[in-house]
């Protein structure tokens, strides 16, 4: 499925003249629910925690949620657009690629 479009590239340069996690926090509470939020926040964390060679079972403790949210994350860092794999990288302080 292409979910390009001229309305979702504008929405990612908004997000990337961004300059400050208080500016982020202020777009974000605008644009998305609570909920939403949440749930992407869980799902890079969980993403993480895979990369870490954490257990689906503790992910599920420790991050209180389904495997069913462990197993679609899984999928998309093992075999997605690589997007979870290079914000981890970054997180972690690697920039090669910029």
């Amino acid at each position: 499925m292409n979910i390009r479009s001229k309305s979702i590239d504008r929405l990612f340069e908004a997000v990337l003249d961004l300059k400050s996690v208080e500016e982020c926090y202020a777009f974000f509470e605008d644009l998305c629910t609570v909920k939403e939020l949440r749930d992407m926040a869980l799902r890079l964390d969980v993403a993480i925690l895979l990369s870490q060679g954490v257990s689906y079972q503790k992910i599920c403790e420790q991050a209180e949620t389904s495997t069913a949210t462990v197993g679609r994350v899984s999928k998309c860092l093992n075999y997605g657009s690589g997007g979870y794999v290079t914000a981890i990288k970054r997180l972690n302080g690697d920039k090669s690629d910029e």
